[in-house]
């Protein structure tokens, strides 16, 4: 079955799988539970997610919870402040530094592997046309490299949320955005 669709309980499982890997990590994360606590039976978990990585894949991919709106904001220098304060917003909100921690702790499962890569890659391909409109609005030279960019402003937060765990200033967003950001040259 596809991940993007689900069961009428798939919010409550979403939530449950979140909560409980945020919790116990995944190693003790277990689809007996998140039924408990989503108030389901195991089988409709399995009739939709036949095992605890897909289960996984999908809460990870298709919460709303973990989820982000591509920016349009104007420029591209707006886009990526937007872009970069719901990151904020996601790993110091309730779910996301937990269960990055929990999936980094059982990193040495190929499972978890691939899905951190298809997570990043899904995220990627809806940031492209922050890029393609920064391009066609004479922002950014054709030569840019739009993951670089992403890898740089979006980085910042990750090493000083979850590596460093700092406080992250006021105007974090639009500090690394400025410090990263090309300046704009004659003749892109």
């Amino acid at each position: 079955m596809s991940d993007t669709r689900g069961p009428r309980a798939a919010a409550a499982i979403f939530h449950a799988t979140l909560e409980l890997l945020a919790e116990h990590g995944y190693d003790g994360l277990t689809i007996e539970a998140v039924a408990r606590a989503a108030g389901v039976n195991k089988t409709t978990i399995y009739r939709w997610w036949p095992s605890k990585p897909a289960l996984v894949r999908a809460t990870v991919l298709h919460a709303r919870a973990l989820d982000i709106s591509v920016p349009d904001t104007g420029s591209l220098r707006g886009d990526l402040v937007a872009l970069v304060e719901q990151v904020i917003g996601l790993l110091t909100g309730p779910y996301a530094e937990p269960v990055v921690r929990a999936l980094a702790g059982g990193s040495g499962q190929p499972e978890l592997a691939e899905l951190t890569r298809e997570l990043f890659a899904e995220r990627f391909a809806r940031e492209q046309p922050v890029f393609e409109r920064a391009r066609a609005r004479g922002e950014l030279p054709a030569t840019t490299d739009p993951k670089l960019l992403v890898d740089l402003v979006v980085g910042a937060v990750w090493v000083r949320v979850l590596l460093r765990r700092e406080p992250l200033p006021d105007h974090f967003a639009a500090e690394v955005v400025d410090a990263v950001l090309p300046r704009p040259r004659e003749g892109w």
